[in-house]
């Protein structure tokens, strides 16, 4: 009996043995907010093609000791707060995700942390949200971004705008928290270099008509009209009605209108000349790898926030390698750890490279593809400012600005 006892129980181990996953085949989880559907729904693919470049290169070297990356999509819509808390909570608490690469949108991405992701613990690294707001949220450490603050990029185009010979401007922005962030950095950088904001004014997103907004502002005698709103929303209409109008004939702007859709939006030839500034990437070695990879994987390596979003989700697998399992706690202190100098410096690709590091216990130090990522206490980092313009048909960059 005994004997036939132990022979059962050594074969039901073995059949469990067989059905349990084995680490090599778990799945990692990673989650992806962005304005799927939205006012930036024409800049989505890019950014999100970023992330999951990362993410095959990491599962093509073996993925992380846990098991392979999967990225989870979920539509924030970039401009509603609750739909942003509720794909944001399909993440954390249906799909279990490890960390979060998102959101897009300021607003979403503050929405999300505060109504799910905060109160799981689960890190997230936004690529593209830029309003000065995140910086003083009490996040418990666990929300990051690889883009620049706005306050940093008002700054910078307020300086491009007066290098450029202007010295009374109007500025209408979307209500949302990349609007008032950008704008509020804009008017205070302007103000203190010796310009005039004529008017700041807040209009509401998707509206089909703006020509009151548009009128007040005219009204105040400003040279150029910058508009901080999204090229598939607010931004194209505002722009092609004070046009048709005869309001305004120059044009500024941030980030949210660097998109081929709103030369389509206005009209080819009608927005030649326009002063814009995008988040760019600094000359490193990491930007040369990343372009290549991205050029074989049919991405466009200066698309806006694909960099960003590709050094996201790579930071964050390499922040699960670092924390020695596909748990939420400890992914934050093991980002910083990756993230920071000193260590072995570990470019785009090097999945390999940097698990073996990591297995011998040494330190690593991410060099990106957007930047170098030495995160702040905020998880706030550095960035470079691009100037941008139209020519025809398409937005051409004219360099770093200053």
């Amino acid at each position: 009996m005994k004997f036939a006892l132990k022979k059962t129980l050594l074969a039901a181990v073995a059949v469990s043995a067989m059905m349990a996953p084995s680490i090599a085949s778990a799945e990692v989880k990673i989650g992806f907010l962005g304005g799927f559907t939205g006012p930036i729904e024409s800049l989505m693919p890019a950014i999100a093609n970023g992330a999951k470049l990362a993410a095959s290169q990491v599962n093509a070297q073996g993925g992380t000791s846990s098991g392979k990356i999967s990225v989870v999509d979920a539509d924030t819509t970039c401009a509603d707060a609750t739909k942003a808390a509720d794909a944001a909570d399909r993440l954390v608490n249906s799909e279990k995700v490890v960390a979060i690469v998102g959101a897009q949108c300021s607003g979403a991405t503050i929405s999300a942390a505060n109504n799910a992701a905060i109160p799981a613990g689960v890190t997230m690294i936004s690529p593209a949200s830029t309003s000065p707001k995140l910086t003083t949220m009490k996040d418990n450490d666990l929300v990051f971004r690889t883009a620049p603050s706005d306050a940093y990029q008002g700054a910078v185009l307020a300086r491009l705008l007066k290098a450029k010979g202007f010295k009374n401007i109007a500025i209408t922005y979307v209500n949302n928290d990349y609007g008032k962030g950008f704008a509020g950095a804009l008017k205070a950088a302007f103000e203190a270099d010796g310009g005039k904001v004529a008017a700041s004014e807040a209009h509401e997103d998707g509206k089909a008509d703006y020509r009151a907004e548009i009128g007040s502002l005219a009204s105040h005698g400003a040279e150029i009209l910058v508009v901080l709103a999204y090229a598939g929303g607010s931004g194209q209409n505002i722009i092609r009605q004070a046009l048709e109008g005869g309001d305004f004939e120059k044009f500024a702007g941030g980030d949210g209108l660097v998109a081929d859709k709103l030369i389509a939006g206005v009209g080819k030839g009608k927005l030649d000349g326009i002063i814009a500034t995008r988040v760019g990437s600094p000359k490193l070695a990491g930007a040369d790898l990343f372009a290549k990879a991205a050029k074989a994987a049919k991405l466009d390596p200066k698309a806006i926030f694909a960099a960003q979003s590709y050094d996201a989700a790579f930071l964050l697998a390499l922040a699960i390698e670092k924390n020695g399992s596909a748990e939420r706690k400890g992914v934050n202190k093991a980002l910083r750890a990756v993230a920071s100098a000193p260590g072995v410096v570990i470019l785009p690709g090097e999945w390999e490279k940097a698990k073996k590091l990591i297995a011998e216990g040494k330190d690593i130090n991410y060099e990106g593809a957007s930047g170098s990522h030495e995160f702040d206490a905020a998880g706030d980092v550095p960035g470079v400012i691009i100037e941008t313009t139209v020519k025809g048909d398409k937005f051409v960059d004219v360099g770093p600005a200053k």
